[in-house]
């Protein structure tokens, strides 16, 4: 487990938070501070008050399509939304977006049980039949990760949203598109501590748009340095503010449409 991160957890529920100190590294404080200030502002957007269902589907599909993207699997995003697209790591990623709301109660109960869940969902047709579900490494840092995740409702959300994603696309634990269920074990995290409860914040999108820094600062977490995670924290609220960005983007083209 990345040392300046936390240590393994061995009961129920998360009492102290073991995650804190990283609010403490230089600009990681502020820079999450201005990332939710973007996302409460994007929750004001007027396309919300009538149009909120279609926001967040328009906001699904693009995370979808932005976190296959990610994996290697890049398509326009009209020709996903039409329909034509068959890559099996894209139709993943619309099968986890999709299964994400009846997912969200679960997370914090039984995380290792949800993790297995999507990556069913994510690799089928991507890896063998027998591997899916299946731990390929790491089964000790998983639980380790479990633990922080059950019942805990100290850390802050998009703190815990941020070493959830790095640990999962570090270690890699399962076969196929890891990288697919990283980011939606985050996404979970952020929807079900009601950061985002509807669901509306593309991390994934600001993730891809922002990629060489997401690479490169997922590689410096991986460090276990104090550097290293500073660098994907401040990563993290850079994508979450640009999925905010996109809120707008999608409200009004709906606006539009209307």
């Amino acid at each position: 487990m990345c040392t300046p991160c936390f240590r393994p957890f061995t009961g129920y529920r998360v009492q102290v938070d073991p995650l804190a100190p990283l609010l403490d590294l230089a600009d990681v404080a502020p820079a999450f501070a201005s990332a939710r200030d973007a996302v409460d502002a994007a929750h004001r957007h007027r396309a919300l008050r009538k149009h909120g269902g279609q926001v967040a589907a328009e906001a699904s599909l693009r995370a979808a399509v932005a976190s296959a993207a990610l994996e290697g699997s890049r398509f326009d995003l009209e020709d996903v939304r039409g329909g034509t697209v068959t890559d099996p790591v894209v139709q993943g990623a619309l099968r986890v977006a999709e299964a994400l709301p009846g997912l969200v109660d679960l997370w914090p109960r039984a995380p290792r049980q949800v993790l297995a869940k999507l990556h069913v969902l994510a690799a089928r047709g991507v890896v063998h039949d027998h591997d899916l579900g299946r731990l390929t490494s790491g089964a000790e840092r998983i639980d380790a990760l479990a633990g922080l995740v059950a019942g805990n409702e100290t850390t802050p959300p998009m703190l815990l949203a941020a070493v959830v994603h790095a640990e999962l696309i570090t270690l890699r634990p399962f076969a196929g598109p890891a990288g697919v269920v990283a980011r939606a074990a985050a996404r979970l995290t952020l929807i079900g501590r009601g950061f985002d409860p509807r669901g509306l914040v593309t991390a994934e999108v600001g993730h891809l748009s922002r990629e060489p820094e997401y690479v490169g600062s997922a590689g410096a977490y991986a460090t276990g340095t104090t550097d290293g995670v500073r660098s994907w924290l401040r990563h993290y609220a850079a994508a979450i503010t640009a999925g905010a960005e996109e809120i707008a983007v999608i409200g009004d083209g709906v606006l539009a449409a209307v």
